[in-house]
């Protein structure tokens, strides 16, 4: 499994096996999209996708680089790729509203959501979304999943035996100076931190409160959840914040960390919440038939059965069962723990609201 790079606060076009125009046999699902042509009225021979990182490998063997490739292969459309934070993504998006360029957005909620209130996108219901469940998908038609995944946290397993059971365990002084979150408001990680911490302690005042107790062993700020989890392999850190596909996926790299999901308090049960990889169709798009036939592609059969081997991830698809060794393993981590739904709309709405408050409250 390939180790993704979750660089969160910049946007860069990837070049190279993701813009492929290759001629290779087709594989994939059977019920992908069959629209033809462009928002012009001419054939579409490029789709542009602005994705939040973390389904893209370095390497070029991560699900998106598969995905892509096959995708070109079986329509002779070029997949132009940029990458970036969950909400560097959708500030992209706004910049460029004038002038659209993106016919793909990929983001994090509660980003998502803030880039249909901004009105940057537009309705479209894939083929395959009607299996998608109703907490994974826009009420509105405008977003949905295609590629489910969750926030957790991780350990160091080498100087750690067990990890951490609830919230106040990481406050004990051996974790002073090592341990680290990643930033509310930008990353979709540490904004997911306040999500769970406002779940847990039952409601806003109370969760800020523990976060400021717990900034006396915070590091500090960091923009990139990815770049925590090579530090908490090698013992830098002991307990950072991240995401189950992210780091099941980076496992074969990073062999010292292990997933947790700590509990509210001593018997209470860990938890946790979906964390999808949200698509929606950008408002204006230049290639709008193209961008329509590729999340068509996302939600097929066949690439949905891919998530979990070669992503790391979970089907969005509820009618996919996969059965490869990933798919066990993931299953496995969830074991035991409750998921919760959080209300996305009322989160977008209150957003800066929650994170001037966590600024406040740790001084960040």
């Amino acid at each position: 499994m390939p180790q993704r790079n979750r660089t969160l606060t910049s946007v860069t076009a990837v070049t190279g096996a993701l813009t492929l125009g290759l001629a290779l046999a087709a594989c994939g699902g059977s019920d992908s999209g069959s629209g033809s042509g462009s928002s012009d009225g001419k054939a579409s021979t490029q789709v542009t996708v602005y994705s939040a990182d973390g389904l893209h490998s370095e390497a070029g063997d991560g699900f998106y680089d598969k995905v892509f490739k096959d995708f070109t292969a079986r329509t002779g459309i070029k997949v132009n790729y940029v990458e970036g934070g969950s909400g560097e993504v959708v500030q992209r998006l706004v910049r460029e509203k004038s002038n659209t360029k993106a016919d793909l957005v990929v983001t994090l909620p509660p980003f998502i959501q803030q880039a249909d209130a901004k009105g940057l996108l537009t309705a479209y219901e894939p083929a395959g979304s009607d299996k998608v469940g109703t907490a994974d998908k826009g009420a509105d038609g405008t977003w949905t999943s295609i590629v489910n995944n969750y926030l957790c946290f991780i350990y160091n397993t080498k100087e750690l035996p067990t990890p951490p059971k609830t919230w106040n365990d990481l406050l004990d002084g051996k974790f002073k100076n090592k341990l680290q979150y990643s930033t509310p408001g930008v990353a979709g990680d540490g904004t997911a931190v306040v999500i769970k911490a406002m779940h847990d302690f039952g409601g806003q005042d109370a969760a800020m409160a523990y976060l400021k107790k717990l900034q006396a062993n915070n590091v500090g700020p960091s923009a990139s959840t990815g770049q925590l989890a090579p530090k908490v392999d090698k013992g830098e850190l002991l307990v950072a914040n991240g995401d189950v596909q992210m780091n099941y996926a980076d496992q074969a790299t990073l062999p010292h960390q292990g997933i947790f999901f700590p509990a509210a308090d001593t018997g209470g049960k860990p938890t946790t919440f979906a964390l999808p990889y949200a698509a929606g169709l950008v408002k204006n798009a230049p290639h709008e038939d193209a961008g329509k036939k590729l999340l068509d592609y996302f939600l097929s059969t066949g690439v949905q059965q891919e998530v979990s081997s070669v992503g790391g991830g979970f089907a969005s698809r509820t009618d996919v069962t996969a059965t490869d060794t990933n798919a066990a393993k993931l299953k496995e981590i969830m074991t035991g723990v409750d998921v919760f739904t959080p209300d996305w709309n009322d989160i977008n709405t209150h957003l800066t609201d929650y994170v001037d408050a966590w600024k406040s409250a740790t001084g960040s």
